[in-house]
């Protein structure tokens, strides 16, 4: 199967065990600032040559904790790197309750601005599990105009417990790959099902554990925030600039609430309301990607070579059918590799992420009918960061759940698992039952929740811009609307378009109104619509 390339932020997240299969995140919020616009001193401080010790402006540090202070003065070393890049690792404290108990790592790369730099944007591609190191590597020119990389060096980092930093270590690549071919008995009773789902969750929750250590108490998304202020310092920018997707709107919103007075111009796209709880989460998302696969089919039956038949109720009940069959016969790939119901549906997702994926999606759907599954593994396999050769290129599947469980109480109560359940097929008859028993994954985890959902107001930050898109499936648009009017200074931008997230992948008015937020400081008007 060919395809065109996909849209880089369209990484649907997903539970490895068995049926549950969790979409974006199970955890995300955003904040949003926006109050009167406050433009930055430009940076004129010419970069210095790779290798070279690189030290934070005393003026940007600020006043820190002094038992942090020697992470906001430490020398970093920007190396070549990746051809084209810098590449840097900066110290940070595990526990920021206790700094001087031991440190980790936080990988970073950074694009060095064509022209004269006024700052650095740093940017987070979502998740939770997302790597921003890859984002700015491989995408670069996906995710910031030529415009924006004029006037700004641009800077990705894997969060912590992610990739390239001190990471999450869970199942081995052999063992993703067992784990991803298995599937429970289509005749298991409901209890029978919870069963076994409780004991793949308690195997994965104690590899983790051993394989990770302490670290797998300390990659919630707070401390994620904190250890991007310690990054804004040592770029010596005095705010933060920020363009966030989808989790990393979470990452935005926290860092405004904990640092308003730091946060410098954040865009936050693909929002989440940080006033939902996990399960309603899970449950707006069912209902957004059951309305993005009946857009994709109306879409597919408007072409001459479309599988589904019939309206579009007909055209979703054969891919409901088409699941069912799965699930009843695991489907074999030409590798060998068994594709049982929840890696076929995690591969099916992956392309409703962005309209301009449907056509490759439509091809896979006719050779799976056709009985080769190729088309849709190749999806499920982008989808879990496998590459050709059955190596895993990250961590995300274990990010995702480490940070989730810490992020975000989740119910595990049998009963209220199933009521949930009823709601999630109610809202999306093809995707929902997939979606539930979330909570089975994090009831074992060694580690409770330290957060939880509570909406935001980053109280006294600069306009901070959401923005949502009205179809998007993964952050349903509403979320963005929430949470705009949540915040003090919340400005709200709406993308009349389908797939998830805007910029880089929407329009010229889109793409427009942020370059100008961040080169001009010029705030877009609350409640554009482009």
């Amino acid at each position: 199967m060919t395809s065109g390339p996909l849209h880089p932020l369209a990484t649907g997240r997903r539970n490895p065990l068995g049926r549950a299969v969790a979409l974006l995140t199970a955890s995300t919020a955003v904040v949003l600032g926006l109050s009167g616009c406050m433009l930055l001193a430009p940076d004129n401080r010419p970069d210095p040559p790779a290798g070279e010790l690189e030290t934070a402006d005393p003026a940007a540090i600020g006043d820190v904790d002094p038992d942090l202070r020697t992470f906001y003065t430490q020398d970093v070393r920007w190396e070549d790197c990746e051809e084209s890049f810098s590449c840097a690792t900066i110290e940070v404290p595990l526990d920021y309750t206790d700094p001087g108990r031991d440190t980790i790592e936080i990988a970073a790369i950074r694009a060095d601005a064509s022209g004269e730099a006024q700052g650095t944007i740093l940017v987070n591609p979502g998740g939770p599990g997302g790597s921003g190191f890859n984002i700015v590597k491989d995408s670069l020119d996906y995710v910031t105009s030529e415009r924006l990389r004029e006037d700004f060096d641009v800077v990705g980092f894997d969060p912590r417990g992610v990739n390239r930093s001190s990471a999450v270590e869970c199942y081995t690549d052999a063992e993703q790959d067992e784990a991803r071919q298995e599937s429970y008995p289509a005749e298991a009773s409901p209890d029978e099902l919870l069963d076994l789902m409780t004991v793949d969750a308690e195997e994965f929750a104690d590899v983790c554990a051993e394989r990770t250590g302490e670290l797998l108490g300390f990659v919630d998304t707070e401390s994620a925030a904190r250890d991007m202020d310690i990054l804004r310092a040592l770029v010596s920018d005095q705010k933060l600039n920020f363009l966030g997707f989808s989790y990393g709107t979470q990452l935005g919103a926290t860092y405004a609430e904990l640092f308003p007075e730091r946060a410098g111009r954040l865009v936050l796209d693909g929002a989440i309301d940080p006033s939902l709880s996990n399960e309603n989460i899970t449950l707006g998302q069912a209902d957004g990607f059951e309305k993005a696969l009946r857009a994709y089919v109306a879409d597919c039956q408007q072409g001459a070579e479309c599988p589904y038949a019939g309206t579009v109720d007909d055209g979703v009940r054969q891919i409901q059918d088409l699941f069912a069959a799965v699930e009843r016969e695991p489907m074999t790939a030409d590798d060998g590799r068994i594709v049982p119901v929840s890696t076929f549906v995690q591969g099916f997702i992956l392309p409703l992420y962005d309209n301009g994926n449907w056509p490759a999606l439509t091809q896979a759907v006719s050779d799976a009918l056709d009985g080769d599954v190729s088309g849709m593994l190749y999806f499920a396999d982008l989808s879990a960061e496998r590459t050709p050769d059955g190596t895993y290129a990250g961590n995300s599947t274990a990010a995702f759940l480490s940070v989730n469980c810490l992020d975000y109480p989740m119910t595990s109560d049998p009963a209220q698992m199933r009521a949930d359940e009823q709601e999630l097929i109610a809202a999306s008859p093809t995707f929902g039952r997939f979606l539930a028993f979330g909570g089975v994954t994090c009831a074992p985890w060694e580690y409770s929740p330290v957060l939880g959902p509570a909406p935001v107001d980053a109280a006294g930050a600069d306009p901070i811009v959401v923005i949502g898109t009205t179809g998007d499936p993964a952050t349903p648009y509403e979320w963005s609307t929430a949470l705009a009017g949540q915040l003090e200074s919340g400005v709200h931008v709406t993308w009349e378009g389908e797939g998830h997230t805007a910029y880089g992948r929407s329009n010229d008015c889109i793409r427009d109104l942020v370059d100008d937020f961040f080169i001009d400081g010029t705030v877009p008007e609350d409640g554009a619509r482009c």
